[in-house]
C-alpha cells in the first residue's frame, strides 16, 4: 500500500500492513518509492502519512482507545 508523508508529499511504500492496521502500533516499516532503484526500509510515524488522497488514516489505525466513548455511554 502507498501512502505519502504529510509534511513532503514523498510517497511511501508500506512494507508491514498488520502493524499499519495495528493500533498498537505508532510506526510502520516502509520505504521511500522514489528512483528507479529500490529504497532501503525504514520505520515510519504513523502520525507522519496519509493517504495519498490527502484523508488521514482511519482512527480505528492509530487510536487505540477509538470506540471508549461509545462504551461508557452503555
Amino acid at each position: 500500500m502507498f501512502l505519502k508523508e504529510k509534511s513532503n508529499g514523498r510517497l511511501v511504500e508500506v512494507l508491514g500492513l498488520n502493524d499499519l492496521f495495528n493500533p498498537m502500533r505508532s510506526t510502520v516499516v516502509g520505504r521511500y518509492h522514489a528512483g528507479e532503484e529500490v529504497q532501503d526500509a525504514e520505520s515510519f510515524a504513523k502520525g507522519d502519512l496519509v493517504f495519498c488522497s490527502g484523508e488521514t488514516m482511519p482512527r480505528c489505525w492509530t487510536d487505540v482507545h477509538y470506540r471508549d466513548d461509545e462504551i461508557q455511554r452503555r
